[in-house]
């Protein structure tokens, strides 16, 4: 089942205690960054205060003891696209609650290489993100069965890699 506005909304409102994602691109082509992205990449800086929706709400769920994570998985030199997230956004929503972590498989291999982006909620709902080659979003599919196999990649994901402010002040 494809998911869209309030479907896939009600997988964030529904959580009881944790909302996980795996992000394996370079790129992600969204075009509601495409002005920010324009303005990095002319050297502008994310001001210290950003806030925003997705960072308020990360605060209120972890306000109440729920849990917001992602493991980004990547390869050394970074794509624009990398610099410009943990600029404008990874280092902010640290702040706010999220645990982003990266596991970086530059200089060795990738035990995640056949895994696609998805989100899980609470180990039992999974929600596969579609993307074409550019990284623009194709679609989020709602997947019947075991989630285990995902559990799994989390577990992983987690295990190999390190929280994101110690990646990026070594």
């Amino acid at each position: 089942m494809l998911l869209a506005g309030d479907a896939w909304n009600q997988c964030f409102d529904s959580m009881q205690s944790e909302a996980w994602r795996l992000e394996t691109l370079s790129t992600y082509t969204m075009p509601q960054e495409a002005e920010k992205f324009t303005r990095f990449l002319a050297g502008e800086q994310s001001p210290d205060d950003y806030r925003s929706g997705w960072m308020d709400e990360v605060a209120q769920w972890t306000a109440v003891g729920k849990r917001v994570g992602r493991v980004h998985v990547l390869t050394r030199p970074l794509s624009d696209y990398l610099r410009f997230e943990f600029e404008y956004y990874y280092r902010h929503h640290v702040r706010a609650g999220e645990d982003i972590r990266i596991l970086d498989v530059t200089d060795r291999g990738n035990p995640l290489a056949s895994v696609q982006d998805f989100w899980m909620f609470d180990k039992s709902t999974i929600v596969l993100m579609n993307y074409r080659a550019d990284g623009t979003q194709i679609s989020r599919q709602l997947i019947d069965g075991d989630p285990a196999p995902y559990i799994e990649y989390q577990r992983i994901a987690i295990a190999e890699s390190i929280p994101f402010l110690e990646y990026v002040s070594s």
